[in-house]
This record gives structure tokens, C-alpha cells and sequence, in this order.
């Protein structure tokens, strides 16, 4: 009978770890894409610029 609580314990605290764990991980990937949308929307202009300008250079020549 207390080995039977014993494993209940076991899994109980097994579950809880699992879903700390899970919960950690998942907000680390939501904040990991907050951050890439950031980065992309900070160099979006300078990616538009220097896709104008090549296109400048190809008329040119």
C-alpha cells in the first residue's frame, strides 16, 4: 500500500516537472519569434534599400 502511494508521488511529481518544463519551453519559443519579428521588422528598410539600389545598378549597365 505505501509502495502504491510512493509511485503515485512518483508520477504526480514527474507530471509536474513535465509541465514546468513544457511551459518554459513553450514561452521560450514565443518569445524567440517576438524577437524574430522584431529583427525582421528592424531590417526590412535597410533589405528594401539595398534591394533598390541593386536594381539601380543593373539598369546602369
Amino acid at each position: 500500500m505505501v509502495l502504491l502511494i510512493v509511485w503515485i508521488v512518483v508520477g504526480v511529481l514527474a507530471l509536474v516537472v513535465l509541465g514546468a518544463i513544457g511551459f518554459g519551453v513553450l514561452g521560450a519559443a514565443g518569445r524567440l519569434r517576438r524577437e524574430l519579428e522584431a529583427a525582421e521588422r528592424d531590417v526590412r528598410p535597410l533589405l528594401e534599400q539595398a534591394q533598390a539600389t541593386a536594381a539601380r545598378a543593373a539598369t546602369k549597365d
